[in-house]
């Protein structure tokens, strides 16, 4: 048993062994970039293979192939010693302009030396020459000025992508936080006015009624409450969800009450925000069935309109010859906060409209992206 302890221990304590062994340079950010000595190393290194390749004509002079690699390591040096006077630079918020300016006066002495060192080191081959060096000089200081200004460019790539990233992370949180209010929003209207509705039937006497909806009440917060509240729904589910409510409704105003839907078997799976339905059935039930004392029906549909999916609640009633926006309409908190999600949503890639047919009664229609939760199989 000790022995079996012993190997468990000396495996776990291995283990960051293992990951501690994993070279930096081969290491990338949270967004994927690779470490300076990956793109340090490796443009190098493809530098030099050019380099090398071009000198295949001139490799019998003498000093030819030293010279050569002499060149490459000392600008490898110093630009590796020029990275902390550019990082520092790139710390000031300096313009391009002022940038180039610095990276130029740090890349000129970087170029004297590594031409000095260029010359020293042919020195056993050819004597000191004055016009040698200055040419490695400003061939080697032509070179640094292009790392740096390529060093420059790269960062603050990087730094744009990054902002966009923090951007579109903060939008996409401020976008969450208003769908989140919104909901929640939804949540005490329809509690209140639930709560309302069976004190109206307690007023009534009829405490079967109102027992019976208090159950379905419950049943229908349970629903919300289980559920992680996701942003998007398959449409199914939000049927079944609308159902829970209805059940409700009909308690209350019983045979006043009539329900006809027609959901297209092709919409099921389609994806729309959670709680769409609710809203637009419950302000059709309370401002276009329950006022009337005949009652009235409720028409819920759902169809395919090309690569839409299209959704319609309409409620039965008298007439009203005018068309209104969703913002304009009377409808209460119900039709704004649902025009307001659908907006957040899809932005301008939807279609809400609010409009009150010349048979009678009122239609809010709801046209949305096609998406469903199925991703589609790669072809074989």
């Amino acid at each position: 048993m000790r022995r079996t302890e012993g190997y468990a221990r000396r495996a776990a304590a291995a283990q960051p062994r293992a990951k501690a062994t994993i070279p930096a340079v081969l290491r990338r950010d949270d967004l994927g970039f690779p470490t300076f000595w990956t793109i340090q190393i490796s443009a190098w290194l493809c530098f030099y293979v050019w380099g090398s390749i071009s000198l295949l004509p001139n490799l019998r002079l003498p000093g030819a192939l030293l010279g050569n690699n002499v060149f490459f390591v000392s600008l490898f040096v110093v630009s590796s010693l020029l990275r902390p006077v550019c990082r520092s630079l790139m710390g000031r918020a300096l313009s391009w302009i002022a940038l180039e300016v610095r990276a130029f006066a740090w890349s000129l002495p970087g170029g004297i030396i590594a031409g000095f060192v260029i010359e020293r080191a042919t020195l056993l081959h050819h004597p000191f020459s004055f016009p040698d060096w200055l040419g490695d000089a400003v061939r080697s200081t032509f070179i640094l000025f292009v790392w740096c200004s390529l060093y420059f460019s790269i960062k603050l790539w990087q730094q744009s992508i990054r902002e966009r990233d923090r951007l579109l992370r903060a939008q996409a949180e401020a976008r969450e936080a208003r769908l989140s209010a919104l909901r929640y929003q939804l949540n005490p209207h329809f509690l209140f006015n639930s709560l309302n509705a069976v004190s109206t039937l307690v007023l009534e006497g009829n405490p079967p009624a109102a027992t019976r909806m208090l159950a379905q009440i419950g049943d229908f917060l349970r629903t919300i409450l289980d559920t992680d509240a996701p942003r998007e729904t398959p449409l199914a589910q939000e049927v079944a969800f609308t159902e829970q409510y209805l059940a409700i409704e009909q308690t209350r105003l019983g045979p006043r009450l009539r329900v006809d839907m027609s959901i297209a078997p092709e919409t099921l799976d389609a994806l729309v925000p959670g709680m769409l339905l609710q809203p637009l059935i419950e302000n059709a039930v309370r401002h276009g069935i329950a006022p009337l004392v005949e009652g009235g029906t409720i028409h819920i549909e759902s169809k395919l309109n090309g690569a839409r999916l299209q959704i319609t609640v309409q409620n039965s009633g008298p007439a009203r010859s005018r068309l209104t926006p969703p913002s304009d309409s009377a409808g209460g908190i119900g039709i704004s906060n649902t025009a307001e999600r659908l907006k957040t949503f899809y932005a301008a890639n939807h279609k809400f409209l609010l409009q009150w047919p010349e048979t009678g009664g009122c239609e809010v229609t709801v046209e949305l992206p096609f998406r469903t939760n199925v991703q589609p199989q790669a072809a074989a």
